[in-house]
């Protein structure tokens, strides 16, 4: 009886959370969530997943459908791998690529102690002794490929290699490709062991030949990151390449071979791409990229020779971000679209005129039944004289003549854009569902404004950027509006640094701050984190380098540790405990220092999260506890 009167007081409070007239933490959780798979083989249809997260049984279930691209009902089906090219399978349909972890290498007690199976150790000799989420165990992921035609052991094409492909943390098919000619398979990796992994981002593109059994590097004299290989229906290669060593995000180009030449389609285009994918034809590349506060899809043509680079055309255009490219038919592209007020569904663009479709309509009686945001574009004058693009985020039902408490949004990345990106933790939609005007400010540093204004945060981490964050607050309290004995600051790992940085140079602007995964100390975060590139290139080097002003001047004017001293708001930290690429001790470090001030503070500590919240009903945690943070502060 007690368990049926506990349902139906949950089911009471589940229906009472949808039939709020505004976004809830709740219904964020729960929408159902889109993913493009494929086009179906003969073009025809599209093939998509929906996944969709139950609280009541703390279950994800995922179902899989099929819609005509020209639109219509869309089909639930069992299984889609029969409908859909598998890029696994060779051209011939002789071989399969598999991949699976091999052990190479000695990391645990028990591996140099057999007879001690109780031990609970690891002998670390070199770096990258963990990435990500994950300690390094002495296996690595490698590309083999086998018979389709009978049960052959597969054959390990990096055999006796202690190197990945996919890429760890986050690689995936997009790692390896065959060639036309079943022939061969590209694979992406990077040879590199110990300390000149962690310091470098030399990924390569190799070649291995399925009939001499030897591989070759295609992108040897390239030093930065080379991905994402893929062929065209004419054979032809492409891939994304970036040019200098240890700079994560360096301008991302589409290069192909003409002629056994490598040359770059997108060096004269003031752009980074996120995805490509070759046109049905061969004779076009479509991709997408962040261009002004949005993410669009684009087409480059692939000339014959060097000489005739034309460049990118811009397709669509809009206050939406296109997230990826699903695949075409004929003069249509499939894509996936979103926007501040909308999770991603599928989309179709007319490739002549840019006109687009919505396809799939996933959550459309979710939005329906909810008062939407009113999303701004806002230009803001920063204090070098240049205009910034800020998004502002109004409530639903928003009232001119009322006032407003307002949140300051601190990007991540660093180098990531504020598009018209949908979150399902930092969501704009739901922070003014909850009564708070957001401004998100395309500060320095950020993609889709020119390769000169994203490259203007490294080494200057607390320098122009952080003005540029204070200009956009402070341009927003102008507005009637605007409650200014009400504004917050909020962000994660870039912006959770941000906000422990503002904390100390804020001047009392701010009422309130939310920072999650932030980094606290530059010395402790360079001794700890895992991707050592990625500190060197952005701080100038190592703390201890007293001769590099760059650096220094990191370690110390642009150190939130430094400027403790000043810190003097309430402040909720949010910390991963298997973050390792900012590790636990900066969440942990910042909170200690906000109690021994007396400082109203929080931690909100996920032992088993990493640099984001994954776990669904953390997740529901994460959303309750960051609006309660807001609702006691501010």
């Amino acid at each position: 009886m007690q368990k049926i009167i506990s349902s139906i007081l949950f089911s009471l409070l589940f229906l009472s959370a949808f039939a709020q007239d505004v976004m809830t933490p709740e219904t964020l959780i729960q929408l159902n969530r889109v993913g493009g798979i494929g086009l179906t083989k003969d073009g025809s249809n599209v093939i998509y997943r929906v996944s969709k997260y139950n609280i009541e049984t703390n279950k994800t279930k995922r179902t899989y459908y099929q819609i005509p691209v020209d639109g219509g009902q869309s089909q639930e089906i069992s299984d889609y791998k029969s409908l859909v090219a598998n890029k696994a399978i060779s051209p011939d349909g002789n071989f399969k690529i598999t991949t699976s972890d091999v052990k190479l290498e000695k990391i645990t007690g028990q591996d140099y102690y057999p007879k001690l199976k109780g031990s609970d150790v690891k002998i670390i000799t070199s770096l990258n002794y963990r990435h990500w989420d994950t300690w390094e165990d002495g296996a690595f992921s490698h590309v083999m490929y086998t018979s389709t035609k009978n049960n052959s052991e597969p054959i390990d094409i990096m055999k006796g290699e202690p190197f990945d492909c996919p890429q760890k943390p986050f690689g995936g098919s997009e790692d390896y490709v065959w060639s036309p000619d079943s022939q061969h398979i590209l694979y992406v990796t990077k040879k590199l062991s110990g300390t000149k992994y962690a310091v470098s981002t030399n990924t390569d593109i190799y070649d291995y030949n399925l009939a001499t059994k030897t591989t070759s590097n295609l992108t040897e004299n390239n030093k930065g990151y080379d991905t994402n290989p893929a062929f065209s229906t004419k054979g032809q290669l492409a891939w994304l390449q970036m040019k200098r060593d240890g700079y994560e995000s360096d301008k991302n180009d589409i290069v192909v071979k003409i002629d056994d030449k490598t040359i770059n389609l997108t060096a004269n285009w003031d752009g980074t791409v996120s995805s490509f994918k070759w046109g049905n034809k061969g004779n076009k590349i479509y991709f997408i990229a962040p261009i002004a506060g949005t993410v669009q899809l684009f087409e480059l043509k692939v000339p014959t020779s060097s000489k005739k680079i034309e460049l990118p055309k811009q397709i669509t255009n809009g206050q939406f971000d296109v997230s990826s490219i699903v695949g075409q038919t004929k003069n249509t592209m499939v894509v996936s679209r979103r926007d501040m007020n909308h999770a991603t569904e599928l989309y179709t663009v007319n490739l002549k005129d840019g006109k687009m479709s919505q396809l799939t309509h996933a959550n459309d009686a979710v939005y329906n039944s909810i008062k939407l945001s009113k999303v701004v574009k806002r230009m803001v004058k920063t204090t070098d004289g240049k205009e910034m693009l800020s998004w502002v985020i109004y409530p639903p039902n928003f009232d001119a003549s009322k006032k407003y408490p307002t949140l300051l949004y601190c990007q991540g990345g660093p180098q990531a854009e504020v598009s018209q990106f949908y979150s399902y933790r930092w969501n704009f939609q739901l922070m003014a569902a909850n009564g708070y005007i957001v401004i998100a400010p395309n500060r320095r540093g950020l993609p889709g404004f020119g390769v000169k204004w994203n490259e203007e945060i490294s080494k200057d981490y607390g320098g122009q950027n952080m003005q540029d964050y204070l200009s956009a607050i402070d341009d927003i309290s102008k507005e009637s509006y605007v409650d200014t004995s009400r504004l917050g600051a909020v962000g994660a790992s870039y912006g959770g640094y941000s906000i422990y940085y503002l904390a100390g140079i804020h001047q009392g602007r701010f009422k309130t701050f939310i920072a999650h995964d932030g980094i606290f100390d530059w010395r402790s975060m360079y001794g700890t984190t895992e991707e050592l590139f990625f500190v060197n290139w952005d701080l100038g080097g190592a703390y201890w380098d007293k001769n590099n002003a760059a650096a220094q001047k990191s370690y110390h004017d642009f150190n939130p540790a430094e400027k403790v001293g000043n810190w003097d708001t309430p402040i909720m930290i949010i910390q991963g405990g298997i973050d390792y690429r900012v590790p636990v001790g900066q969440g942990l470090a910042a909170f200690q220092a906000a109690q021994l001030k007396g400082i109203k503070s929080k931690l909100l500590y996920f032992p088993k999260e990493n640099h984001w919240v994954l776990n669904n009903e953390n997740s529901l945690i994460w959303e309750r506890e960051f609006y309660k943070w807001l609702k006691e502060t501010l």
